[in-house]
Order: C-alpha cells, then structure tokens, then sequence
C-alpha cells in the first residue's frame, strides 16, 4: 500500500485521471451528421473513412478544464481532446478521461440535433492506471458488449424493483427507509471494472438535468477511483455523492435542502 501511495496515476494533459469512456449515439441521418461535422473547424477528418479527430480549439477553444489553472496551450500543438467513428447507424466518441466526456456530450448537443443523432449510452472504466502500467489496446479489448448489457440490466432490475416496493408502501416514512436501504446497500457495491450508463433523453426533455445527472454520476465513480488509489479504502459511493452533490449545488449558490 506505501508503494502505491508514493506512485502517481497516469493522467492525460489536460490533468485528469486517465479513465477511458466511449459516448455511443443512435444516427438518424448519416448523411446530415456528416454535414455537421465537417462544418466544425475543431474537427478534422482522418484518413480512415468516416473518422475524425476532436481538438481544443476554434469552437470549444473557450472549454474549461478546472485541473490545470496554470496551463499553457502550445499554439503549434493542438490538443487531441477525443477521436469520433461513423459506423453504421452508430456514432462513437471515443475520449481518455470522464471531464471531457462530460464536455463532449454537452458541446455535441449543441451543434448536432438530436433528430439527426441522439446520445444512447455511454461506457467506462471504474478504475485509474499507474504511469508504468500495460494499458488495454482499444475499447474492444476493454469493453464486453455482453458483460456492459448484463450489469446495465441488473442494476435497471433492481431499481425498479425498489420503485414498486416505494410505491407500495403504507406511509412515506416506510417508502423512505426502503430507498434509503437501497442506496446505502449500492453505496457499499464494489464497483465493475467496466460499466455502462444509459441516458434517459426520452422521458427527461430538459438536457440539462440529464447531463448534470450523468456529470454526478460519473464525478462520484472518478473520486472512488482516486481516494481509493490514495489509500481511503473505506471511500464509498456516498462519500463521492455527498461531495459531488455539494460541490455542484453550493458552488450554484443552489441550498437544497430548501
């Protein structure tokens, strides 16, 4: 454990834990994404067909990152911030680490119509790599279609198995304490190596509670990693959530408790 305390995580330029994601979309018109992404200057094709690499600049040039405050861009050097594949009628954004992934979903929503293309899932991995560690090549090699539906499916079972136990029962205080277990049992889950998450666009029309819920959901998976890695063991789900939660809404000036 001391030697691991003392050995850095493997981290990508713009300062974040390195945490493979893959962003899959669901394509309507192929033909008018196409459109779209050869009228983006931060966007450059590459030479294998219907593939593209995402940089920071022109457009998303004004994109935040909060982990290098003091970070100078090389203007003859562009960041690489993710690469993007057509096939078929799927849409992949392929990136190193859960922050720009959190960016591209927003930034992509605002330029491409969901007519056109439309977030479906997004795939991860629920842990951090040393800097002298064998790193999977390719998502193909990290991410099992079957394994990613199996554990999506589980966990979509059990919620709605806890949501007919909250719908009946006889007083609010029961249906409470029953969601209150709930979430202290997933609080203390290990976590997947890898793992799926699914967005909720048909039922929830206002984009932004669903990319702050994926923001949450992902934040509180990043900070388990770390602490983990950093020795706090005993660092759970709730621990990320009530950090997340408040960082979020207090930096808002949002108090919601209220």
């Amino acid at each position: 454990m001391f030697d691991r305390l003392l050995k850095a995580y493997l981290t990508v330029e713009t300062g974040e834990a390195y945490q493979p994601i893959r962003l899959t979309y669901t394509v309507s018109d192929k033909d008018k994404l196409n459109v779209a992404l050869d009228g983006l200057q931060c966007i450059q094709r590459n030479t294998l067909p219907n593939s593209w690499t995402w940089y920071w600049r022109d457009e998303c040039v004004d994109i935040h990152f909060e982990s290098i405050t003091a970070f100078k861009k090389n203007p003859n050097h562009d960041i690489r911030l993710g690469t993007l594949i057509l096939r078929d009628d799927k849409f992949y954004i392929n990136l190193p680490c859960f922050k720009r992934a959190c960016t591209a979903v927003t930034f992509f929503h605002k330029l491409i119509d969901p007519n056109i293309a439309r977030i479906h899932t997004a795939d991860f991995i629920n842990k951090i790599f040393a800097i002298d560690e064998r790193l999977p090549h390719g998502f193909s090699e990290l991410l099992k279609e079957e394994d990613l539906n199996r554990l999506l499916n589980q966990r979509l079972d059990e919620y709605e198995q806890v949501k007919e136990k909250c719908e009946k029962a006889s007083t609010a205080e029961d249906a409470f304490a029953i969601l209150s277990e709930y979430t202290k049992t997933e609080a203390q889950k290990r976590l997947p190596y890898a793992e799926r998450y699914l967005f909720n666009t048909e039922e929830i029309h206002d984009p932004e509670i669903v990319f702050l819920s994926f923001y949450i959901f992902l934040r509180g998976r990043e900070l388990v990693a770390i602490k983990r890695w950093l020795g706090e063991t005993g660092y759970t789900l709730a621990d990320a959530a009530e950090e997340t939660v408040e960082q979020v809404f207090g930096s808002m000036g949002i108090d919601i408790i209220e």
